[in-house]
């Protein structure tokens, strides 16, 4: 199968079902309950050579995938570009990717598949301060609009002085959020909802009523960040600047942007059940009540990268081999 370089789950397959992109740009289907493996795509593995890493942040290969599965798309974290492919179709490109090259090696490529009205869209940004959602079966652009003239000096209405970085959908699509940030380096966590922008405000990522910036921390952002079902999020970092900044969780009201709650101790990788908070810390999965913040379990040496939404399942691939764990 060759070199597992990222793990994405298909959340809406009848059972335990994973995608996995590897070193030479191969998608490949792993049915674990059937000990099957499947050979979807070949895609190309757009390279930007002289890519200068920033702070600790080296570009890297990161594999998204529709909760359908017939969707996936291969971009460069901390890069520009991108790719939206039809797995239908052996892999046909639907929509090439450009994220813009300012500062774009701050950040995650901002890009999360959705479903609205039982079709899958994909959010993605085009420009540092510009995010767009498109129609992944045809890369039809579903959010045009064009900021207006202004007079010299002045600053056009809607445009947005935040760099875009990595954005996640709640599990029922009702909310995003938006890890970026602002100058100057201030990382601004923000929220605001999906079908206001679909069905009517264009401009709803920019100024729309319903966004909402969390909070702000000098020099911080890319730190974990999850929905803790579709009313809550949990921003990781308590503090408000990097070099006084302790591990722990900041849980927001996604709809006032009200936080209701601080505990420190989850690090690493969130995921969530709507119940439970589990952070992948560098010995073990930890899982903890995110209204209390009691930590309820541990399971020492089980380091999972992503969660199926499906069967409740974390999972990894450690040394080839797809690690599970569903808790009870």
């Amino acid at each position: 199968m060759g070199q597992v370089i990222d793990l994405a789950p298909v959340d809406d397959a009848d059972g335990s079902r994973w995608l996995v992109l590897t070193a030479d740009g191969t998608i490949v289907a792993l049915d674990p309950d059937d000990d099957r493996v499947t050979v979807l795509a070949s895609v190309e593995l757009v390279d930007e050579p002289g890519r200068q890493p920033w702070l600790d942040h080296r570009l890297r290969r990161r594999l998204h995938v529709s909760g359908c599965g017939r969707f996936a798309a291969v971009v460069n974290d901390f890069g520009r570009y991108g790719q939206v492919v039809d797995l239908d179709r052996g892999g046909a490109v639907t929509l090439a990717l450009d994220g813009g090259d300012y500062h774009a090696n701050t950040v995650p490529f901002a890009l999360v598949f959705a479903r609205v009205d039982g079709r899958p869209v994909v959010l993605h940004r085009t420009r540092w301060n510009r995010l767009d959602v498109s129609d992944p079966a045809t890369g039809e652009l579903l959010t045009a609009r064009e900021l207006e003239k202004s007079a010299e000096g002045d600053r056009p209405a809607h445009r947005l002085d935040y760099f875009h970085g990595r954005v996640l959908c709640s599990p029922g699509g009702r909310a995003l959020a938006d890890d970026g940030w602002v100058w100057h380096p201030v990382g601004v966590p923000t929220v605001w909802a999906l079908r206001p922008w679909l069905d009517g405000n264009v401009w709803e990522s920019e100024d729309g009523p319903t966004r909402r910036a969390l909070c702000h921390r000098d020099y911080h952002w890319n730190g974990p960040l999850c929905f803790v079902g579709d009313t809550l999020l949990a921003v990781g970092g308590i503090g408000d600047d990097d070099e006084t900044m302790l591990p722990g969780v900041r849980l927001f009201d996604v709809a006032s942007g009200r936080e209701l709650t601080t505990f420190a101790g989850p690090a690493g990788a969130w995921f969530s059940d709507g119940r439970r908070l589990y952070s992948a810390h560098p010995d073990g999965l930890h899982v903890w009540d995110p209204l209390t913040g009691h930590r309820t379990a541990t399971v020492p040496g089980f380091v999972p990268t992503c969660r199926h939404r499906g069967t409740g399942e974390l999972a990894a691939v450690t040394d080839g081999v797809l690690r599970r764990c569903r808790p009870a």
